[in-house]
């Protein structure tokens, strides 16, 4: 099978496209033939050696196609369904081998682009609105970088709730894409003080939460953004890794709240995934929640992806197509 691979950690260019040989299942795993792929940030982090990952490997933990094959003691799936999967390594390449508990069924009405699209990143945004910060009706959030996959969802889910959603973005058409997903206030980060415009749309009095995916070039500001006893939540570090924190400053800005989550820890098990998977899918069906793939590619050009991706020129999500 073709499969992207990782032979040393570095730039887009360590990224090569090879013929290996067919995955075999074990027991509890189901062998997918791949038709459609997710590319994440966590996917650069990985090959540029930002994560801690042993070589050589595969890129990737995101994808949706048909089984193929299962193990002895698969009883979930069988050979033909249509599903995807998140959270899981080896994604780039024509098949995959998932283990059975991080796989899910995909509707009928949805297609393997879009399951492969908003499974991730769908996910990360529900943990984030529903379980490390609860979003409710009337408050009001800061979502940065509102034009990319995780922003784009994140803006419809929290308006579904009802909260007031500032964004940051870095163009004049971004700055579309996230009105056109609901954003209340949007901000040209390039242009504007984000800081300042938030105190000036709070009328001061701060947000109760900031979702920032961005990291280093965004962090003092939106630790300034909050209101005493609010939640500071890093999900992500598009610019870099933050400096190291002095605890006391939570103390300084309000006894304010910081936390660094990842989805592993919010898919502890099978009735979490299918929780959150299971309303990704039914919003879809809905109209709720609509998924803007923004970039789709061949497989063969994962560096293309990648350099995209890190450089901003994106929007919603980039997929690729075996």
């Amino acid at each position: 099978m073709r499969a992207i691979q990782v032979k040393e950690f570095g730039s887009s260019d360590v990224l090569e496209y090879i013929n290996l040989d067919m995955p075999i299942v074990s027991d509890d795993e189901v062998l997918i033939k791949q038709e459609a792929i997710g590319v994440n940030f966590i996917d650069i982090y990985q090959r540029s050696g930002a994560y801690d990952v042993k070589l050589p490997f595969i890129p990737g933990s995101e994808g949706a196609g048909l089984v193929c094959d299962i193990g002895r003691d698969v009883t979930s799936f069988k050979i033909g369904d249509r599903v995807a999967y998140s959270m899981f390594p080896g994604g780039y390449a024509e098949h995959v081998k998932v283990s059975e508990k991080n796989v899910v069924s995909i509707p009928d009405n949805i297609d393997f682009s879009t399951a492969a699209a908003c499974l991730l990143q769908g996910m990360t945004a529900h943990y984030l609105v529903n379980s490390t910060f609860k979003l409710k009706a009337g408050q009001s959030c800061l979502i940065h970088a509102g034009a990319g996959g995780v922003g784009l969802i994140l803006i419809q889910m929290a308006k579904n709730i009802g909260a007031k959603v500032i964004t940051t973005v870095s163009t004049s058409k971004k700055k579309q894409l996230a009105l056109d997903a609901g954003a209340d206030d949007v901000i040209l980060y390039s242009d504007e003080d984000f800081v300042e415009e938030v105190n000036r749309i709070s009328n001061g009095n701060g947000l109760e939460v900031v979702y920032d995916s961005v990291g280093r070039s965004t962090f003092e500001g939106s630790i300034n953004c909050l209101k005493p006893r609010g939640y500071m939540v890093l999900y992500g570090q598009s610019s870099g890794a933050v400096s190291p924190v002095d605890p006391q400053i939570l103390n300084k800005k309000g006894s304010i709240f910081l936390t660094r989550p990842t989805l592993a820890s919010y898919m502890l098990d099978r009735q979490e995934l299918d929780w959150r998977s299971g309303e990704v899918f039914q919003s879809i069906q809905q109209g709720q929640l609509k998924i803007k793939i923004g970039l789709s590619l061949p497989l063969k050009e994962a560096a293309r992806a990648h350099d995209d991706l890190a450089s901003r020129k994106t929007t919603g999500k980039v997929i690729l197509i075996p």
